[in-house]
């Protein structure tokens, strides 16, 4: 396997994302990264899988990138041209195994805000959220959420909680009368990769990107980070991947960010 010597951080994050999603499972994508990962892995390592899109696209074969989850590709040799009502439907019946999130800010517990920042009557920024959001973090398996790591987004406490991760801690999300074993499953930002400690349902280090330093993990979150003692170094895209991406996006729509 022979991996590229130069990439982009945002190849880097598409590789490590599309590394995370299994072969037969099905894939709630969102616009932009997210479609990116799912159609390298559908390229790649699952091509069984099933690729969902919030507007009602379900099981296409993409030729190249959508540029939005409404795009006339998102339906190209679908096994359904459906609804938004149907898919969210798919979800709430426990169908959907993977579901990609963004998030403006993040705890430590995987809940997410994409509402607004400040207070909620005068806040100092309105933001687009929630959309389908609370419905994927609710519903679906597993969530995968991308987005960028530093103290202004890793915070100790949302100023509004738009998306459930773990609510307060173990056993939370059940209490509320979300599906058991449901949750966040990883965070991919521009330092590492994080999941949850089983029994806190606290984030913690999983792997972290190469030229990236513990100092730089805890530097860039307003809350504590489980860091275990043995944690791995992502290996850098493939040249197959790197040449599949391209292929993808030609136009760094999303690459050249």
């Amino acid at each position: 396997m022979e991996y590229a010597e130069e990439y982009t951080a945002t190849e880097l994050l598409a590789c490590v994302a599309s590394h995370l999603l299994e072969n037969g499972r099905t894939f709630f994508v969102g616009t932009g990264l997210p479609m990116i990962a799912c159609m390298l892995a559908q390229r790649t390592h699952a091509p069984d899988s099933l690729i969902i899109f919030e507007a009602g696209g379900i099981g296409p074969k993409i030729p190249a990138l959508p540029i939005s989850v409404g795009d006339s590709r998102t339906f190209h040799k679908a096994v359904s041209a459906s609804t938004m009502h149907d898919v969210m439907s798919a979800a709430q019946s426990g169908y959907i195994d993977y579901g990609f999130l963004g998030a403006a800010q993040l705890d430590q517990y995987g809940n997410i805000n994409t509402t607004v920042i400040g207070d909620h009557e005068r806040p100092k920024a309105r933001l687009p959220g929630s959309g389908g959001a609370n419905d994927i973090g609710s519903l679906c398996w597993n969530t995968i959420i991308l987005m960028r790591q530093d103290k202004r987004r890793f915070v100790k406490e949302l100023d509004f909680l738009t998306t459930p991760g773990y609510l307060w801690g173990a056993g939370a999300r059940e209490k509320a009368g979300l599906p058991e074993k449901s949750g966040p499953f990883r965070v991919i930002t521009q330092l590492g990769v994080y999941g949850f400690d089983e029994r806190t349902r606290k984030i913690k280090l999983i792997e972290r990107y190469p030229g990236v330093t513990l100092e730089d993990i805890m530097e860039n979150s307003g809350f504590e980070i489980i860091i275990p003692d043995e944690h791995d170094i992502s290996n850098p895209p493939t040249l197959e991947e790197q040449r599949i991406l391209h292929e993808i996006d030609p136009e760094g729509m999303v690459l050249r960010k």
